[in-house]
């Protein structure tokens, strides 16, 4: 497994030598150009110091923000609550108030296993901003202008991660909505509010369930459209359910995964028939797995694309032997960039991906003992990592056009 950064670049791109000019124009060839990084990263648990539990407000539109949030449980007895055991449906939450016990709880906690306190959070979020700061820097010059998160507790941890000192002078904004995920973590979306401006949001809530009918909460997929600078593209950020309980046995919930995000690529382009999409996310899936090539049906080989498909970026680079993640010496690239043809070009006269690739610069990878040259993690079971950031390592594209 090769772990440094790899850099795939598309074949007929422009722009083979980049003269620095500012923190996103550049020139080739007398030509300027802006660019724009756009990242995921999972980024391992991202809990603040308090228990929690979901509150669902069914007075609310289940496509509101605040619908479902997250609440400390010392909070609980000032809240106007009543019991509900029903299935967790916006048909039967609707007019209720409910709390929704979450596990996880008590072990990000500063009397759980972890001793999760203060210090080590603020470490987290320190060491996460540092980490989203530098993603597509050396080419943009500026931190990424979106980023895709998932693994983050509740809003408040987001909140915090964009007010860290790497990261508070890009003035991010955040799209969030709380999951039915039973650990409690959902996915999440910052943005540039210079740069970018949200048109819409949505969640497409992911509806899977066991042999005996119970349901399986897992996360939804969180839509944002917006505009960047000035031109509409479509965020789709991701995060599948696991393989717990082995590959084979928990396969059907990504297949199901895909087709809901297949789903929404269908959607927006039914509303905008020519749409730029990024989806991204921890699809806990090789692009190779059915769920992404033959569910999703995204393509890995840029030859085979027609005007309307998906096109898998980390496909080439799987092949090479590359991954995000490790487990037992094996290595699995779980982590990608998949989009719409119609942002894959070599015209540059909107906005069209010039490179995706890993970002996993030295401080990412562990240096030594049984992990080294894992993804360097802040938690191995409960043994504390000052330096540690997550299991995974981060994603990204960048994006180019010509100022004319």
């Amino acid at each position: 497994m090769k772990s440094s950064l790899f850099n795939y670049k598309i074949k007929n791109s422009l722009v083979l030598l980049l003269l620095f000019l500012s923190t996103t124009n550049f020139i080739a060839q007398e030509k300027k150009y802006q660019a724009a990084t756009v990242a995921f990263y999972n980024v391992e648990n991202l809990f603040d110091i308090y228990e929690s539990a979901g509150y669902i407000d069914g007075n609310l539109d289940p496509q509101d923000e605040f619908y479902h949030r997250s609440v400390k449980v010392s909070e609980i007895p000032t809240l106007d609550t009543v019991d509900c055991k029903c299935r967790l449906t916006a048909e039967n939450l609707k007019g209720k108030k409910i709390i929704r016990d979450l596990i996880l709880q008590r072990e990000f906690s500063p009397n759980g296993p972890k001793a999760w306190d203060s210090i080590k959070y603020n470490q987290k979020l320190n060491n996460l901003a540092r980490a989203i700061s530098e993603i597509g820097k050396e080419v943009t010059g500026t931190a990424p202008v979106a980023v895709g998160v998932s693994e983050i507790e509740n809003r408040k941890v987001l909140e915090d991660l964009i007010n860290q000192p790497a990261l508070k002078s890009y003035n991010y904004g955040i799209v969030h909505y709380n999951s039915w995920d039973k650990r409690g973590i959902d996915n999440g979306f910052i943005y540039q509010k210079d740069r970018v401006t949200i048109t819409g949001r949505k969640k497409y809530e992911l509806e899977i369930y066991r042999s005996n009918g119970n349901r399986i909460y897992t996360r939804d997929i969180l839509r944002v459209d917006a505009l960047l600078d000035g031109e509409p593209i479509h965020f789709l950020v991701n995060h599948w359910p696991s393989r717990s309980g082995g590959e084979a046995a928990s396969a059907p919930r990504r297949k199901a995964a895909a087709a809901l995000l297949k789903t929404a690529f269908e959607e927006i382009r039914k509303e905008e028939p020519q749409a730029k999409i990024i989806a991204m996310g921890d699809f806990n899936d090789d692009p190779v797995n059915e769920s992404i090539k033959d569910v999703l049906g995204a393509i890995g080989n840029t030859k085979d694309l027609k005007e309307n498909s998906i096109y898998n970026h980390m496909r080439v680079m799987y092949d090479k032997g590359f991954g995000t993640l490790a487990y037992r010496d094996g290595w699995n690239l779980f982590d990608q960039i998949i989009t719409s043809a119609s942002i894959i070009g070599d015209t540059y006269d909107t906005y069209q991906i010039y490179k995706t690739g890993i970002f996993s610069p030295s401080y990412l990878i562990s240096q030594e003992g049984r992990y080294k040259g894992y993804p360097n993690r802040m938690y191995g079971g409960d043994t504390y990592r000052a330096n540690g950031y997550s299991d995974h390592f981060p994603v990204y594209t960048i994006l180019l056009r010509e100022v004319k």
